[in-house]
């Protein structure tokens, strides 16, 4: 039984055509992937089946009747609810509070909202208190909040935006187990994702869309032509890393770090992490959610102080006492959550590139726009940014882009050690490429590169080296070649026995 129906969906924006009759069928119980590149309409098809955009042409049928879908509450009085790509949390406001945010009664049931978030987190496998703030979670405690708020409703139909995208492989299991139930109970589940090997386990049908337009669907998942249909040409080699190659010096070392967590920030405590990484060489962090991959790379940068241990960089002694210390020794980190530690939407390209690099453009006191913006332009154009120019605005541009900008404003620090943390989070498969290629050429330039990643395959395509962390401690170590998902997910579930 067809549970949702889109037909002939047209969406224009100024100067842009969005969508251009695009049509969607899913049945009961039955997960639909769609696919495309960054752009191609995948999120405003969506938006609109959630009611964010109330303008549109088209027709949809739920159960078989038109519906009129104009707003976020029509959706939901249609049983249609959708966890975004960005995420939709009050970071002051409680779990709890987020969850049930807009559905609240005339007088509040608090014991019972907090007993039932308590339970949709336990399914989830969180172990978190529903009166936790949410600015205190990570990303990816954050994601499957956004996951638990969709399941606190009477749902027909899922719409799953990038719902993996920080997820570690535990918990993209765990998220599975969960779909698996919700379409055993007849939902029908959207699934959009740039993880095109997670399509062959959970997805009953793929439609492609590009540039607005819908492409074809697939009942099987054949990855090669997949790509094809998203991009519309044969792509290359996704992962572009040459074996071997030569290594310079060591570069920087880390002997015993040890940094305190934080209380109630959910921030993991780093416990006598060594490490090394050479000029010229990729070594990965590999880790399940909770383990410490940003907190390892955040100290590094100089976001925490350490309590003990010591670090060199470049042969001299490197102790950062703020981000702004380690720019200075060459250091960049491309964070996490782009929108929130990297880039500042409302402004522009230009504006976002040069901030780190600003004392480059100072001539008596004043910033040469001209010199700057060359700069910024050069490097934009280098990384393929699709934009009208640099002046254009950042936020709006589709994540592969907006990650782009935020290589190109490190980039034009001129570092010899980058910091990654997912960098390739939410992003389609043909940036994905890119960045891989430009990690490659980085490391072939002599920098190094540190990259901490939930995606394994990216790691053990990508590394020379990978280390393993848990529980804030390195608790394996793998030369290229040698690694295996298995042994990585081994080592990292592999936690300290508590002794009494």
């Amino acid at each position: 039984m067809t549970i949702l129906a889109m037909r002939a969906i047209g969406k224009s924006f100024p100067g842009v055509r969005a969508l251009d009759g695009v049509s969607l069928t899913v049945g009961e119980g039955e997960v639909v992937a769609l696919l495309g590149e960054n752009g191609a309409g995948k999120s405003t098809l969506m938006n609109i089946l959630a009611g964010v955009f109330k303008d549109y042409e088209g027709e949809i049928e739920i159960g078989g009747q038109v519906a009129h879908i104009h707003s976020p509450k029509d959706a939901r009085r249609h049983g249609i609810a959708m966890i975004h790509q960005e995420l939709n949390l009050v970071p002051e406001l409680s779990i709890a509070d987020n969850i049930f945010l807009g559905r609240e009664r005339a007088i509040l049931d608090r014991k019972g909202m907090e007993a039932r978030t308590a339970e949709l987190l336990r399914g989830l496998g969180l172990d978190l208190s529903p009166r936790r703030l949410v600015k205190q979670c990570k990303i990816a405690e954050r994601q499957l909040i956004e996951v638990a708020k969709a399941l606190s409703q009477n749902v027909r139909v899922l719409v799953m935006d990038e719902p993996t995208s920080a997820l570690a492989d535990a918990e993209v299991r765990r998220l599975y187990t969960v779909i698996r139930d919700l379409t055993g109970r007849g939902v029908a589940v959207i699934y959009i994702s740039h993880r095109l090997e997670e399509l062959e386990e959970i997805a009953d049908r793929v439609v492609v869309l590009r540039d607005g337009r819908y492409i074809g669907e697939r009942d099987g998942v054949d990855r090669d032509e997949l790509i094809q249909m998203m991009v519309g040409r044969p792509l290359g080699e996704l992962f572009p890393r040459a074996e071997g190659g030569s290594r310079g010096g060591e570069l920087l070392k880390v002997e015993g770090l040890s940094v305190p967590g934080e209380q109630g920030s959910g921030r993991t405590a780093l416990r006598e992490v060594s490490l090394s990484v050479r000029a010229g060489e990729i070594v990965g962090v590999a880790g399940l959610m909770g383990a410490g991959r940003s907190e390892l790379l955040e100290s590094i940068f100089g976001v925490h102080r350490a309590a003990a241990g010591k670090m060199s960089l470049g042969g001299r002694l490197y102790r950062p006492k703020s981000p702004k210390s380690a720019i200075r020794r060459g250091v960049a980190l491309v964070a996490e959550d782009r929108k929130a530690q990297s880039l500042v939407l409302g402004n522009t390209i230009a504006f976002n590139a040069s901030l780190p690099s600003l004392g480059r453009f100072l001539r008596f006191g004043m910033v040469d726009a001209r010199r700057e913006h060359a700069a910024v332009d050069e490097r934009v154009r280098e990384l393929r940014v699709k934009a009208p120019g640099i002046r254009f605005t950042v936020g709006n541009l589709s994540g592969g882009n907006q990650q782009k900008v935020v290589l190109a404003k490190w980039l034009l620090t001129t570092p010899s050690l980058i910091l990654m943390d997912e960098p390739t989070r939410g992003i389609d498969v043909g940036a994905k490429a890119e960045i891989h290629a430009l990690m490659s050429e980085l490391a072939t330039s002599g920098k190094g590169v540190l990259v901490a990643s939930s995606e394994l395959p990216e790691l053990l395509a990508m590394c020379d080296r990978i280390l393993v962390l848990c529980e804030g401690r390195i608790t394996g170590e793998f030369g290229r070649g040698q690694a295996s998902q298995e042994a990585i997910l081994e080592a990292a579930m592999a936690r300290q026995q508590v002794t009494t």
